[in-house]
């Protein structure tokens, strides 16, 4: 398959609902709910033409998917071009397919041809560790050392949550309250130089489980939205992830980007969800992020072994 369409993505999303009911550590680097919502949403319009996916189904029901990237170059806000010259995988196997994985390798290595290949398993994901040895995986010591991108997936149950506290003159919005280019600015300042544009947070607002009311802003007291997240709530497991959350960078240390967090606890516990999820870098010589969702409450329960295998 070439193209990935909502309706694929929604069976991949499908398969990201059985993983956290049965075995959430085992969920892979950007392979959530919400990670894929947010991933493919914002990015189709820009890398939709370097992707390529596969599903593998057994008795009619998807246990399986790969979704790689190929090398491509991406312009961003500040003017320059972010060139990648490394394909990636993003995949998931249901728990009681673990061998499909394999399957899903061997795919990658003939869609990615001559060029080097990252992934990712989790730590806990013995068998998966075992798998990609096999086909000559390494683990990527420069990516996954104590100064490099690795990522780590945290949790929270969503009891004995602390009001949030804003400093005075600064408040609560949603996206509702908002236009669509103001939300887009409100992330380019906090996740400067960025690609993201008004197209993708359109594609963005049409996608699965997206929902405006959990799309969570600050506004300072002259106006600028200082802080911006967006909560991805799945009914079916109870569980909300945020993603991404940023702080504008005229305002940081300022303790909005806890009481962001806070506030959208709060209302994902209102929709129904009762536990939180949210990814961020976790290395040690890389604290800022890690810190900000410690101080609310999160703790890891799993993180990404990244892994690369050199192309002959």
């Amino acid at each position: 398959m070439e193209s990935l369409g909502p309706a694929d993505l929604r069976l991949m999303q499908g398969l990201a609902q059985e993983v956290t009911a049965l075995r959430p550590e085992f969920i892979n680097g950007d392979a959530s709910v919400g990670e894929l919502a947010w991933v493919w949403a914002k990015d189709f319009d820009a890398l939709s033409s370097f992707w390529r996916h596969r599903l593998w189904f057994v008795e009619k029901r998807l246990a399986a998917w790969g979704w790689a990237y190929l090398p491509h170059r991406v312009a961003r806000s500040d003017g320059q071009v972010r060139e990648v010259k490394t394909a990636s995988l993003i995949w998931q196997t249901h728990p009681d397919r673990p061998e499909l994985l394999a399957e899903i390798l061997d795919w990658y290595d003939g869609v990615a041809g001559g060029v080097d290949r990252s992934m990712t398993v989790q730590s806990g994901d013995v068998k998966a560790q075992t798998i990609v040895a096999a086909h000559g995986y390494a683990f990527d010591a420069e990516t996954g050392s104590d100064s490099g991108s690795w990522h780590q997936f945290n949790s929270r149950d969503l009891t004995d949550l602390p009001d949030p506290v804003l400093p005075d003159g600064f408040r609560f919005l949603s996206a509702a309250d908002v236009s669509v280019a103001d939300a887009v600015k409100a992330h380019r300042d906090a996740w400067h130089p960025s690609s993201f544009t008004e197209t993708a947070l359109e594609r963005v607002r049409r996608t699965w489980p997206y929902r405006a009311d959990l799309h969570v802003l600050i506004a300072a007291p002259d106006g600028t939205l200082a802080a911006t997240a967006i909560i991805w709530f799945d009914e079916a497991t109870r569980t909300a992830e945020f993603e991404p959350v940023g702080t504008h960078r005229d305002f940081r240390r300022q303790g909005l980007g806890t009481a962001l967090q806070l506030h959208g606890m709060h209302l994902a516990r209102a929709a129904g969800a009762t536990r939180m999820f949210v990814a961020c870098v976790g290395a040690a010589e890389r604290p800022a992020a890690r810190n900000l969702y410690y101080g609310v409450g999160f703790r890891p329960f799993t993180r990404d072994l990244p892994q690369i295998k050199v192309a002959r």
